[in-house]
């Protein structure tokens, strides 16, 4: 028997995998029938980007089966559809393809669009980007946990280093060789090996033990060139993480979240603002960062999905 809902599932990033993973579970106990398409990703994709969208296209094609409603999770994973479904993305290759990236991508893009029964945007940025829609659509944001109480703060900072040239990791090595003190370091996750006084690099971190880290750092810093989400920053928010980061381009749904809780955090002057969370850190900013994200708490997304995305992706409203 066809499932209700069928996630094309392009599972690229951690990320990918980590909304991919959550839109089901929500969906599942909104009391919808839901199977998973995981697109099978080669070891070796092609050097371009517009080669790597089209290998995954087709890749994300073939995977449709039968359902009574299809989600396919990117805009890269709808490109070739063989049926229309709703879209799920963080960001848009109009807005992260440019130029010769996305020659074939972003005319297709469009007129996926403009077809898909349903938009399902992680945020109200992303859906801001592509103007105003011409489909039904509902922002569903990827849900992140409340974190747990934490007194031990024995890690100065923490990065991530995968996807360096997007995430600014040169930036944020080079703002930490100036702000650290001799007994600060900073831990960098993943992504090219780095060999750095004050720095300590290891290898990617599973969830679990991702937000045990998170619980034991003071600052989580970031500088990327452009932002499509941060679910690592707002998951570094929920553990009690001070956060660092530029004002950078792109949907970036934790910024607004991080300028309220301390707008000295926020800016492209990275050493002043690191000194500013260890030396000077905000009062109670831990308590009303988990009040701040009340909007991505998982009870509250599963009632968004209960109430107005299921039926949505059923035909059940008018």
């Amino acid at each position: 028997m066809a499932p209700d809902v069928l996630i094309v599932s392009l599972g690229t990033t951690a990320g990918l995998r980590t909304a991919d993973g959550a839109l089901e579970a929500s969906l599942r106990r909104a009391g919808a029938s839901v199977a998973v398409a995981r697109v099978a990703v080669p070891s070796r994709l092609p050097p371009t980007l517009a080669l790597q969208d089209l290998v995954l296209a087709r890749r994300a094609r073939a995977a449709v089966g039968a359902a009574r409603a299809v989600i396919y999770s990117t805009t890269t994973a709808a490109l070739l559809w063989p049926r229309p479904g709703a879209i799920r993305f963080d960001a848009l290759s109009a807005a992260n393809r440019p130029g010769r990236h996305g020659v074939w991508q972003r005319p297709v893009e469009r007129r996926r669009l403009r077809s898909a029964p349903l938009l399902l945007p992680w945020s109200d940025g992303a859906l801001r980007e592509n103007g105003p829609p011409a489909v039904p659509s509902l922002v569903v944001p990827v849900p992140v946990a409340p974190g747990e109480p934490s007194s031990a703060r024995d890690l100065a900072a923490l990065t991530y280093g995968t996807n360096p040239a997007k995430k600014g990791l040169d930036r944020v090595l080079g703002a930490w060789a100036l702000a650290r003190r001799s007994d600060e370091t900073l831990v960098v996750l993943g992504g090219p090996r780095v060999d750095a006084p004050g720095v300590r690099w290891q290898p990617l971190a599973a969830p679990l033990e991702w937000r045990a880290l998170l619980r034991r750092a003071r600052v989580y810093v970031t500088a990327p060139r452009r932002e499509d989400y941060g679910l690592a920053q707002l998951e570094a928010l929920a553990e009690g993480c001070q956060l660092v980061t530029n004002a950078a381009p792109g949907p970036y749904a934790a910024l607004p979240v991080a300028r309220s809780l301390d707008p000295r955090l926020v800016g492209d002057d990275l050493v002043r603002a690191l000194r500013v969370a260890l030396d000077d850190p905000s009062p109670d900013y831990a308590d009303r960062a988990v009040e701040a994200l009340g909007p991505w708490r998982p009870d509250v997304v599963d009632a968004q999905v209960a109430e107005r995305v299921a039926p949505a992706l059923l035909g059940q409203l008018g």
